[in-house]
């Protein structure tokens, strides 16, 4: 068993133990166990989604970047593009963590000698290596849907951690950058999925 799949083990486990002790004299308390359970039952709720959103853990140290507004309009985008091909909030935040490392979350179009080749769009896709055309990949849902498509692709990617599943896709030089973003990928997907 790898270390940090060890680690997160033990920390849900601890998590665990110190809930059920805390949570524990609450349930024996009579006087308001309606008001009481409620509260636990949201607790619940929102490790289950944390769990959905990044269940491998963050790995490294995290960035965090202040969004635009059209920042802020592509997360939505790539959100509204994942629900559209019918995948869940993990696939989002692949998706968004991807966005965040490739462009910063930028709908890039050719940067002239700053271009990497032919690279464009929020996923810094290529015409050259058959993601579509310019027009196609600096649009925020083809994009999404063209790296959906390749994400759906990778056998397991639900089981990898989010840096091995975004760079089986994207074939970066920097294979492990992806994994920087996580943490704010999945609070923006947590923020915006059911906005």
């Amino acid at each position: 068993m790898n270390t940090i799949l060890r680690k997160s083990i033990l920390g849900i486990a601890g998590l665990t133990v110190a809930g059920g002790l805390a949570a524990g004299p609450l349930n024996h308390d009579t006087s308001t166990p309606t008001t009481r359970n409620a509260a636990v039952t949201t607790t619940q709720a929102a490790k289950l989604d944390s769990a959905a959103l990044i269940p491998h853990g963050v790995q490294g140290t995290q960035s965090r970047i202040d969004l635009d507004d059209e920042q802020t309009a592509n997360v939505k985008a790539i959100i509204a593009a994942t629900k559209k091909a019918g995948m869940d909030e993990r696939a989002a935040v692949v998706s968004v963590a991807t966005a965040l490392q490739e462009s910063k979350l930028e709908n890039l179009g050719h940067l002239g000698d700053r271009n990497d080749h032919d690279s464009q769009g929020l996923f810094q896709q290529r015409p050259s290596s058959g993601w579509g055309t310019v027009e196609q990949i600096t649009d925020p849902e083809y994009s999404t849907m063209a790296f959906l498509k390749g994400l759906k692709q990778v056998d397991g990617w639900r089981d990898m951690p989010l840096t091995v599943a975004a760079q089986t896709v994207q074939v970066s030089a920097y294979p492990d950058h992806y994994a920087q973003w996580e943490q704010q990928a999945a609070d923006l997907v947590a923020e915006h999925w059911n906005s």
